[in-house]
């Protein structure tokens, strides 16, 4: 069993990074986003506005302006759940940001052998793996140190980005058939 953190100890990782932050999704959905009020209004057929003042994106326009990346790949079904959904039309407040997110259809990311849990990689160097439970609910982190599993996520990641397309295309795809 690997040694879990909470998600708080592992945050100032967000602000430190030199050069990339790259994540990894895998679920079908978080219960954080189902817990929120634009989740439901999502569900009412309310798009959500973008937030350039949230903290998140804030920090992902700080670090974008130093020359820092972010980027993430987010594994959706066909066709994508409600909570993927949720997750690419919230996806241009986070693209304005400087954030690059990207998705990735669930059958091509198993042909890529890529890791069913979701996953931060920081600078190339630092891995954690988060730890969700069957409700969707992070119970915390692992911060990975054994350089065999870096190296595996780096290749992971590298798969996962070449095969992936921009959020806003598949997004476009399906809004459009709702």
């Amino acid at each position: 069993m690997p040694l879990l953190i909470p998600f708080e100890e592992i945050t100032h990782l967000f602000g430190e990074f030199k050069h990339t932050a790259f994540r990894l999704e895998t679920r079908r959905g978080y219960a954080s986003d189902r817990q929120g009020a634009r989740f439901q209004a999502f569900l009412r057929g309310i798009l959500p506005e973008p937030e350039p003042d949230h903290p998140w994106n804030v920090n992902v326009r700080e670090k974008t302006e130093q020359g820092a990346r972010f980027c993430r790949v987010r594994v959706i079904d066909e066709p994508p759940t409600d909570g993927q959904r949720f997750l690419m039309a919230t996806a241009a407040g986070n693209v304005a940001a400087g954030e690059d997110i990207r998705v990735l259809a669930r059958s091509k990311a198993a042909s890529l052998n890529l890791p069913d849990n979701d996953l931060w990689l920081f600078d190339s160097r630092t891995l954690v793996r988060m730890d969700i439970d069957d409700t969707d609910t992070t119970i915390g982190v692992e911060l990975v140190d054994d350089q065999a599993d870096v190296l595996a996520a780096c290749r992971a990641r590298d798969a996962a980005w070449r095969a992936a397309v921009p959020t806003a295309e598949v997004w476009a795809q399906v809004r459009s058939s709702l």
